[in-house]
């Protein structure tokens, strides 16, 4: 059984930031696919269009497909940016835990050889 917070697959450790970022994602992914999906006039969909006309047609929808497009592209840019910035702030979060966890272990490790030096001393005077 693989541990939290590693691939099953694989069993190497999972990136941290991997969940958040999906957590972004994820809730765009219909949205995404429902734009990528063929929505424009086909050549033959409709006879009764004259050719010239059509391809107007078509041209205006694309200009709004890119329109379109432009939106989500800023709307997910700007979460990508939120995203990266959370990121970051548990970035700095982690190390200001590593560099506390890291002075109490020093701080321990030193009371630790003062004490087995005060032992030392106390075996070695009787």
């Amino acid at each position: 059984m693989p541990e939290t917070g590693t691939d099953s697959i694989h069993g190497h450790p999972m990136a941290p930031w991997l969940i958040p970022a999906l957590k972004v994602v994820l809730p765009h992914v219909g949205t995404i696919i429902s734009a990528a999906a063929p929505a424009f006039t086909k050549r033959g969909a409709d006879a009764s269009v004259p050719p010239p006309q059509l391809v107007q047609q078509q041209i205006a929808e694309l200009q709004a497909a890119a329109s379109q497009n432009a939106a989500h592209v800023k709307e997910l840019a700007a979460q990508l940016q939120r995203t990266v910035a959370a990121l970051e702030q548990a970035a700095e979060l982690a190390q200001a835990r590593m560099r506390r966890t890291l002075v109490l272990a020093a701080g321990a490790a030193g009371v630790s050889v003062i004490s087995a030096g005060f032992a030392l001393l106390a075996l070695l005077g009787n």
